[in-house]
Protein backbone atom coordinates (compact mmCIF):
# COMPACT_ATOMS: atom_id res chain seq x y z
CA UNK A 1 0.00 0.00 0.00
CA UNK A 2 2.80 2.48 0.66
CA UNK A 3 4.04 1.88 -2.97
CA UNK A 4 1.70 3.51 -4.46
CA UNK A 5 1.63 7.45 -2.96
CA UNK A 6 5.48 6.78 -3.00
CA UNK A 7 5.45 6.57 -6.45
CA UNK A 8 3.00 9.07 -7.38
CA UNK A 9 5.09 11.52 -5.16
CA UNK A 10 8.24 10.28 -7.33
CA UNK A 11 6.40 10.86 -10.25
CA UNK A 12 5.26 14.48 -9.40
CA UNK A 13 9.07 15.48 -8.04
CA UNK A 14 10.67 14.44 -11.40
CA UNK A 15 7.36 15.66 -13.79
CA UNK A 16 8.14 19.76 -12.16
CA UNK A 17 12.35 19.30 -12.48
CA UNK A 18 11.23 18.96 -15.91
CA UNK A 19 9.44 22.40 -16.29
CA UNK A 20 11.37 25.14 -17.92
CA UNK A 21 11.14 28.73 -16.40
CA UNK A 22 9.80 31.31 -18.59
CA UNK A 23 11.11 34.83 -17.34
CA UNK A 24 9.55 37.92 -19.02
CA UNK A 25 10.62 41.64 -18.08
CA UNK A 26 7.40 43.68 -17.70
CA UNK A 27 9.72 47.02 -17.23
CA UNK A 28 11.71 46.10 -20.77
CA UNK A 29 8.70 46.78 -22.79
CA UNK A 30 8.74 49.76 -25.50
CA UNK A 31 10.35 52.63 -24.97
CA UNK A 32 10.84 53.80 -21.31
CA UNK A 33 11.67 57.62 -21.82
CA UNK A 34 8.21 58.02 -25.15
CA UNK A 35 6.35 61.00 -24.90
CA UNK A 36 2.57 60.24 -24.13
CA UNK A 37 -0.64 62.06 -24.11
CA UNK A 38 -1.32 62.59 -19.89
CA UNK A 39 -4.86 61.65 -18.27
CA UNK A 40 -7.22 65.07 -19.07
CA UNK A 41 -5.69 66.29 -22.19
CA UNK A 42 -7.96 67.41 -24.62
CA UNK A 43 -8.09 65.62 -27.74
CA UNK A 44 -8.01 68.86 -29.66
CA UNK A 45 -4.36 69.15 -27.32
CA UNK A 46 -3.75 65.35 -28.53
CA UNK A 47 -4.11 66.32 -32.47
CA UNK A 48 -1.74 69.17 -32.28
CA UNK A 49 1.30 67.60 -30.10
CA UNK A 50 1.14 64.13 -32.03
CA UNK A 51 -0.35 64.74 -34.94
CA UNK A 52 -3.01 62.30 -36.76
CA UNK A 53 -3.74 58.95 -35.26
CA UNK A 54 -2.52 56.37 -37.59
CA UNK A 55 -5.97 55.02 -37.03
CA UNK A 56 -9.05 55.60 -35.68
CA UNK A 57 -11.42 53.15 -34.36
CA UNK A 58 -15.20 54.15 -33.98
CA UNK A 59 -16.30 55.29 -30.66
CA UNK A 60 -18.15 52.34 -28.62
CA UNK A 61 -20.34 52.34 -25.61
CA UNK A 62 -21.83 54.83 -22.81
CA UNK A 63 -20.25 57.30 -21.96
CA UNK A 64 -18.23 57.20 -25.52
CA UNK A 65 -15.26 55.87 -25.59
CA UNK A 66 -12.52 56.24 -28.50
CA UNK A 67 -9.59 54.93 -29.64
CA UNK A 68 -6.45 56.45 -31.35
CA UNK A 69 -3.27 53.89 -32.38
CA UNK A 70 -0.24 55.63 -33.02
CA UNK A 71 2.66 54.07 -34.11
CA UNK A 72 4.67 53.20 -30.37
CA UNK A 73 1.00 53.84 -28.09
CA UNK A 74 -2.49 53.94 -27.93
CA UNK A 75 -4.71 56.57 -26.80
CA UNK A 76 -8.05 56.11 -25.19
CA UNK A 77 -10.80 59.10 -24.62
CA UNK A 78 -13.82 58.96 -23.10
CA UNK A 79 -15.61 61.89 -24.98
CA UNK A 80 -12.88 64.33 -25.79
CA UNK A 81 -10.87 63.64 -23.38
CA UNK A 82 -7.73 61.08 -22.81
CA UNK A 83 -8.32 58.60 -20.08
CA UNK A 84 -4.95 56.38 -20.61
CA UNK A 85 -2.36 56.18 -23.12
CA UNK A 86 -0.80 52.68 -23.44
CA UNK A 87 2.60 51.95 -24.79
CA UNK A 88 2.63 48.89 -27.81
CA UNK A 89 4.37 46.10 -26.50
CA UNK A 90 7.72 45.76 -28.18
CA UNK A 91 10.10 42.41 -28.37
CA UNK A 92 13.58 42.95 -27.48
CA UNK A 93 16.10 41.63 -30.30
CA UNK A 94 18.64 39.86 -28.87
CA UNK A 95 21.82 42.28 -29.74
CA UNK A 96 19.28 44.91 -27.04
CA UNK A 97 19.70 41.68 -24.35
CA UNK A 98 23.13 41.62 -24.63
CA UNK A 99 23.54 45.21 -24.06
CA UNK A 100 24.43 46.71 -20.29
Amino acid sequence: MLRLPALLLLFTLSQSSLAEQLHIPIGTQGTPTIDMPARGEHKNRVLEHFGLADEEHPTVGKPPITRWDYREFSVYFENERVINSVRHHRPITAQEQSLP
